[in-house]
């Protein structure tokens, strides 16, 4: 009898690039860090730090896209730092393996510890995240891996957008992906520490409700929120991805932020890129 298969190998941007993910069990990476990734439009030399990177979909996409994005993908599971690991060794990742670094870190640490991990102040031009989205009162899975990816803690916004703001250089982006419900946990987390807050809300189709939203912040900004035009995903009862998104999700293009707010960031990561 042959023995079960515990991973596989994914294939995102058309084969640009692959991971390798667990079967069965954890968080298996899909549309919604393709999207987290397209909200890094930066052409500069940048660094990119990805908390909480899983097998490190979402950070290795930024990579593929952009030649000049130096990606750290940070993750506290010891077997999903294997999975990013052994991911980065595939050939077809040959062409930015080098410029992508695992480094396994609680994103929640403070000063000393935080900056021992790598979280290093002020350093990242760009820190992207995806982090667990369920409620605590969710329906609990008996996967651990799995829930230890997906089940939200008591402060887990505040947490992890602190340590955002810390490693990030003035006027760097925040990108996240979560469900609308966590809107206000969001806006108050970045406080004074992020402004300019762009949100996108997700649905699936015209009619039917949000269910994520992509919110882009700048470190420092004092620009006041703004929701952008909504995207929606499929068309009537396909499952086929509207032209968009399917754009947006195989990475051949990127959702940058909209007007002046966007300028001004660009400049400050060129000034900063050094």
């Amino acid at each position: 009898m042959a023995a079960s298969v515990s991973e596989t190998v994914d294939a995102f941007h058309r084969g640009r690039f692959q991971i390798l993910q667990p079967k069965g069990r954890g968080h298996r990476a899909g549309i919604d860090a393709m999207l987290l990734a397209a909200l890094v439009a930066d052409q500069n030399p940048c660094r990119v730090a990805d908390l909480g990177a899983g097998a490190g979909a979402a950070g290795m996409a930024v990579a593929s896209r952009l030649e000049k994005a130096d990606v750290t993908l940070f993750e506290l599971s010891d077997e999903m730092v294997d999975f990013a690991t052994r991911s980065l060794r595939l050939p077809a990742n040959e062409a930015f393996a080098g410029r992508v670094r695992v480094r396994q870190a609680d994103v929640t640490l403070r000063a000393d510890a935080r900056r021992r991990a790598g979280l290093l102040d002020d350093h990242f031009h760009h820190v992207i995240m995806n982090p667990p989205y369920n409620d605590a009162g969710d329906r609990k899975t008996p996967d651990a891996l799995k829930a230890a990816a997906h089940a939200m803690t008591d402060g887990l916004f505040e947490n992890w957008l602190r340590t955002a703001a810390a490693i990030m250089v003035p006027g760097g982006q925040l990108s996240l992906i979560a469900r609308p419900q966590s809107i206000f946990d969001i806006i108050a987390a970045c406080g004074r520490r992020f402004g300019g807050l762009e949100i996108t809300l997700i649905h699936p189709r015209v009619e039917e409700d949000a269910v994520r939203m992509l919110v882009t912040a700048i470190k420092g900004s004092r620009a006041r929120l703004n929701f952008r035009a909504p995207l929606v995903m499929h068309e009537n009862a396909s499952h086929a991805f509207l032209p968009e998104v399917d754009d947006l999700t195989n990475g051949r293009k990127a959702y940058p932020r909209t007007g002046a707010s966007e300028k001004k960031r660009q400049e400050t990561s060129a000034l900063g890129a050094g």
